[in-house]
């Protein structure tokens, strides 16, 4: 009885440290870059930043200036300004213009008091105007080129419209008051690459205010400046685009039909060796109980940025983790995390985002591969920092991983 005992023991023993040993999977990572132009990796808040300045010429359509020759109504322009692209194809920026405009005026309003020498003083009674003004704005830009030929890094002429509101105002001088005006903008705004941090800008803005800005009020409900100006535009470093890429990792075939026969076989054996615990009879041991842990590989599964659907790459690799499910001890419970890159969107987006991704991979598993629902269980982290090698694109993911019960 003696010798049985401590053949058991050993047997037991042997048992316990088999199980303890790791079984290493072989993985294979396949990235796909993809060739659509309009598919693309968004970048975090401090990319794609610019800043530029120009300089040009403006008139300014005022009550009765255009009784005035057109060369005399041109001014220098000047205008600065910083902005941020979200996507390839919208932007936005916050804005300076200003400097002085000429016109003439019948009230006097900026003016002193010179007739205009051009015209007639009778039947005109027009002086010369000039004024200074300040113009801050902020735009909302749309790449044309971007949006409708798909994003092109060298591209070397882009065609970006806006349009925008801004606060517009004069100074104040012992004859005329300070003006302060809401102002609506649009405009054309054409860059041409020097380099990938560097282009030539041509931007073309037209600017509108209530009539009585320049102090004088008369048939027209609305007046402002038209300014064109050349300039240089500098693209802070990260300012270019990264196309979408598919990541699909996979373990291989063979080692996971081993791993299920190993597991089974560690299962008979447990069975065998607690049948015969059972019939020794002993005083000073009366039960030896062995449970059965499976430890099954994790399984990574990424998403494209902003997306929950499971793509067919992905449902292969489902389909091996089924079979795995569904061959081995039906006490372990898999549990489904989702998770989404903290880089993009609003917290509660991505906590919606993560939710989702993990709901999605459990529909599949169930309605597609006829996983017990008990062997289930999904939860989700929202917006994480990049969990592997600094990559955010394996942070929009699910991951898989078996606990034993």
């Amino acid at each position: 009885m003696t010798k049985k005992f401590f053949t058991l023991i050993f047997a037991v023993s042997l048992f316990i440290g088999a199980k303890a040993q790791s079984f290493q999977l072989r993985k294979d990572t396949t990235i796909v870059e993809s060739t659509d132009r309009y598919k693309f990796e968004t970048n975090k808040f401090f990319g794609n930043w610019f800043i530029g300045a120009g300089a040009g010429a403006q008139i300014y359509f005022g009550d009765h200036n255009d009784e005035m020759k057109f060369g005399d109504r041109i001014t220098p322009a000047f205008n600065f300004y910083i902005g941020k692209w979200f996507t390839p194809g919208i932007g936005v920026r916050a804005g300076y213009t200003g400097f002085k405009v000429k016109g003439l005026t019948q009230n006097g309003s900026h003016s002193d008091g010179t007739p205009y020498s051009k015209l007639p003083w009778e039947g005109y009674w027009l002086t010369n105007q000039e004024f200074k003004y300040n113009h801050v704005h902020g735009d909302a830009m749309f790449n044309l080129m971007n949006i409708f030929g798909g994003y092109k890094q060298n591209r070397f002429y882009e065609l970006i419209p806006y349009a925008g509101l801004g606060w517009m105002w004069t100074k104040s001088d012992a004859k005329n008051p300070q003006q302060r005006e809401v102002s609506a903008n649009i405009g054309v705004y054409n860059t041409f690459r020097l380099s990938n941090s560097f282009g030539l800008t041509l931007d073309v803005r037209g600017a509108m205010v209530n009539d009585r800005f320049d102090g004088e009020e008369g048939e027209r409900r609305n007046e402002g400046p038209l300014s064109a100006t050349l300039g240089l535009v500098y693209k802070f470093k990260q300012n270019s685009w990264k196309k979408s890429e598919t990541v699909t990792i996979g373990y291989d075939e063979a080692q996971l039909r081993s791993l299920v026969d190993r597991v089974n076989a560690l299962a008979s054996d447990n069975a065998a060796l607690k049948t015969q615990l059972a019939n020794a009879k002993t005083e000073v041991i009366t039960d030896i109980k062995v449970e059965n842990r499976v430890i099954a590989a994790p399984v990574l599964l990424t998403f494209p940025i902003n997306k929950s659907t499971v793509s067919n790459e992905a449902r292969v690799n489902l389909g091996f983790l089924a079979k795995v499910i569904k061959q081995t001890n039906a006490n372990v419970v898999y549990t489904i995390t989702g998770y989404a890159d903290s880089g993009t969107g609003s917290p509660k987006t991505n906590e919606r985002l993560s939710k989702e991704r993990a709901e999605a991979i459990y529909n599949v598993l169930v309605k597609e591969f006829n996983v017990n629902p008990s062997q289930l269980r999904t939860i989700y982290k929202g917006g994480v920092d990049n969990m592997y090698y600094d990559d955010p694109r394996l942070s929009r993911a699910v991951i898989t991983i078996a606990e034993g019960l």
